[in-house]
């Protein structure tokens, strides 16, 4: 519709509004996370020095973008209740999420896709740059997206992933396991509701990010 229509932008959003998604004038799906660092430099020209909060499954581009324009970038856990947690504890201004949930503090810290879509078509009414163009420097990395995996004992399989990794790699477990490199980064999540790991992979070529997805989607049926 964006190309049959030669619109600057489209809009997409769930249900009840709480989620949104672009498409930029090329017809292609925009990263949430590009949406994230857009919204945050706004926040933080508004709000110098502040914090904002974004998920551990949003690109590494987030928390650089932050950290460029001189706010606190604070990760956290996935998920509504946890983010909220955290806007309330350190007095963040905004927080974007992998899924296209983005809060602001001035809307009662709630999650509004309405807000972040206004956002991004201020920004577009403030440039003379197209939406590829105008988020082309918050894209630098490639994701995978989310693959889900079918297994048995999904935390034995994080457990024996981690047993990879841990000692060669950065490993934390905030939400899941996530292993850090230099180059690469990798998120694996049990479901909460299903016999599922869910993947998250993102480097900084398409190259890596494909080796690093298909080594670890590999040790998981092992």
């Amino acid at each position: 519709m964006v190309k049959k229509h030669k619109a600057d932008i489209g809009l997409a959003f769930d249900g009840d509004a709480d989620r949104c998604f672009l498409v930029n004038e090329k017809g292609e799906l925009v990263n949430p996370s590009a949406l994230t660092a857009l919204i945050a430099v706004g926040e933080l020209k508004k709000n110098p020095n502040s914090s904002i909060i974004y998920n551990l499954i949003s690109s590494r581009a987030v928390p650089e973008v932050i950290t460029e324009h001189k706010g606190k970038a604070i990760r956290s856990r996935v998920g509504h209740s946890y983010i909220k947690k955290l806007m309330a504890e350190t007095g963040a201004v905004f927080a974007g999420e992998h899924s296209g949930h983005f809060y602001f503090k001035n809307f009662w810290k709630a999650d509004s896709g309405m807000l972040a879509a206004l956002y991004a078509i201020a920004e577009l009414m403030n440039s003379d740059a197209t939406l590829s163009d105008l988020l082309k420097p918050y894209n630098r990395y490639f994701s995978s997206g989310e693959v889900n995996s079918k297994v048995k004992d999904p935390q034995k399989s994080v457990n024996d992933i981690k047993k990879l990794y841990q000692g060669e790699y950065e490993v934390d477990e905030l939400d899941g396991l996530t292993v850090t490199a230099k180059e690469w980064w990798f998120n694996l999540r049990p479901s909460n509701t299903e016999p599922l790991l869910r993947l998250n992979v993102e480097a900084e070529t398409q190259k890596q990010m494909i080796t690093i997805r298909d080594t670890v989607l590999a040790q998981i049926k092992r």
